[in-house]
C-alpha cells in the first residue's frame, strides 16, 4: 500500500508541477508582451532616435568648438587655449598643466569648464534656431490645412457644424442644406 500511495504522490506532484509551468510560461508571456508593447511605443522609439541623434550632434558640437572655435579664440587672446587654463590648488607655479600633472599638483582645470559652458551656449543657439524653424514649418503646414477644410466645407445654418461643400443634409443634425429653387 505504501508503494502506491508514494506513486499517486508523484504523480500529484508532477500534475501540480505541469500546472505551475503551464502558469509560469504564461505569467511569462504576458510580461514579455507588455513590454514590447511598452519598448515599441512610438514616443519610446522617438525618444531613443533623439538620444541618439543627441549624442551625435554633441559630438559635431564639440569638435567645432575644439577646432574652429577655440583656435579663433587664442587667437584673439594672445594665443591662449583654453582648454589648458588652470590653477594650482597646492602652490607652485606651473607653466603647463601636464608639468603640474607631473609634480603631482592639484589643479582646477577652469579652462574645460569655460569649454563645457562654450559647447552649451552654441548647442542650445543652435536648438533654439532648429525648434524656431520647425515651429515655422508647422504653423505653414497648418495654415494649409486651414484653407483646405475652408475650401472644401461650408457650415450648416442650423447647427454651425462643419460639412462637406456638396452635402446635402448635415450630418450632425440632418437638416436640409440644399436650398429649394422657386419657379
Amino acid at each position: 500500500m505504501k508503494k502506491e500511495q508514494v506513486e499517486k504522490d508523484i504523480e500529484k506532484i508532477e500534475e501540480e508541477i505541469t500546472v505551475k509551468r503551464k502558469q509560469a510560461k504564461k505569467t511569462m508571456k504576458k510580461t514579455v508582451d507588455e513590454y514590447k508593447k511598452f519598448a515599441l511605443k512610438g514616443n519610446m522609439i522617438d525618444l531613443a532616435i533623439g538620444v541618439v541623434i543627441g549624442g551625435a550632434f554633441t559630438t559635431i558640437i564639440n569638435a567645432i568648438v575644439n577646432t574652429v572655435i577655440t583656435p579663433l579664440i587664442s587667437l584673439l587672446t594672445n594665443k591662449v587655449d583654453l582648454s589648458t587654463l588652470f590653477i594650482s590648488l597646492t602652490g607652485g607655479k606651473f607653466d603647463t598643466l601636464a608639468q603640474a600633472k607631473e609634480a603631482g599638483a592639484v589643479t582646477m582645470n577652469y579652462g574645460l569648464l569655460l569649454n563645457a559652458f562654450l559647447n552649451f551656449f552654441i548647442v542650445s543657439v543652435v536648438l533654439f534656431i532648429v525648434v524656431k524653424y520647425i515651429d515655422k514649418i508647422k504653423k505653414k503646414a497648418t495654415k494649409q490645412a486651414e484653407v483646405v477644410i475652408k475650401d472644401t466645407t461650408k457650415e450648416c445654418p442650423y447647427c454651425l457644424s462643419k460639412v462637406p461643400v456638396n452635402a446635402i443634409k448635415c450630418a450632425y443634425c440632418t437638416s436640409d442644406l440644399v436650398e429649394k429653387v422657386e419657379v
